[in-house]
């Protein structure tokens, strides 16, 4: 097939249902994007940023890469969380992983992949800087769930060390950096009580959201 011809049959419907609500909401998104969140999340498609937390289009900037890894090499990564920063102004960047997460799965199992394990490094190293988390739960399935919120929380830290973040607390900008963990299981967001203002509050926040962690239960 050449077409996907359902999925235009889709789009069409869709653009039809929300004019019929909004008649100028294609008019005035078309003129401009003034979200107040970025989003950083998981490219798998169970986890769809927009609708999970019941936002419209032009209300969320999106970028998503494989086990919501943030790393300071990674251009395309930076690149959006400077433009939703410093163009957009946005107010709040969500790192937003899910538990049972394939890229994590991966790294948690060792799997020999291809390319993309060079990519899940990142997590197993993740996973090796908290074993003493992660040994101390006896079932697979709660630790692997219990990697996927670590993996959150080193990831909201390195989005908040960015020089891109660190230069908008400096001058002063309203910027919060969040961590989050979405259920396939039951579509509930799970927040980890780590969120980030301002630099000098970074190593308190990240001690106490491992704590916090770390005194939740798994089998």
């Amino acid at each position: 097939m050449r077409t996907l011809k359902k999925l235009i049959e889709n789009n069409r419907n869709w653009a039809a249902k929300i004019k019929s609500v909004e008649p100028n909401f294609f008019q005035n998104l078309s003129q401009q994007q003034s979200p107040e969140y970025l989003w950083i999340g998981c490219s798998d498609s169970r986890v769809p940023a927009n609708e999970i937390v019941g936002l419209m289009p032009g209300e969320l900037f999106v970028h998503r890469n494989v086990a919501n890894i943030v790393v300071h090499t990674d251009l395309n990564c930076l690149s959006v969380i400077q433009y939703a920063v410093e163009v957009l102004k946005v107010k709040h960047i969500v790192v937003c992983g899910h538990y049972g997460c394939g890229g994590v799965q991966a790294a948690f199992k060792n799997l020999k992949l291809g390319l993309i394990d060079n990519w899940l490094r990142h997590t197993q190293d993740i996973m090796q800087k908290h074993n003493n988390i992660l040994a101390k739960i006896s079932d697979e399935d709660s630790r692997l769930n219990r990697l996927c919120e670590l993996n959150v929380i080193e990831q909201v830290v390195n989005v908040s060390e960015t020089t891109i973040v660190q230069q908008a607390w400096d001058k002063g900008q309203n910027l919060s950096v969040h961590g989050w963990v979405y259920g396939l299981h039951d579509g509930f967001l799970n927040d980890l009580n780590i969120c980030i203002t301002n630099n000098d509050e970074l190593p308190d926040i990240y001690r106490s959201a491992l704590s916090t962690l770390e005194n939740i239960k798994r089998k």
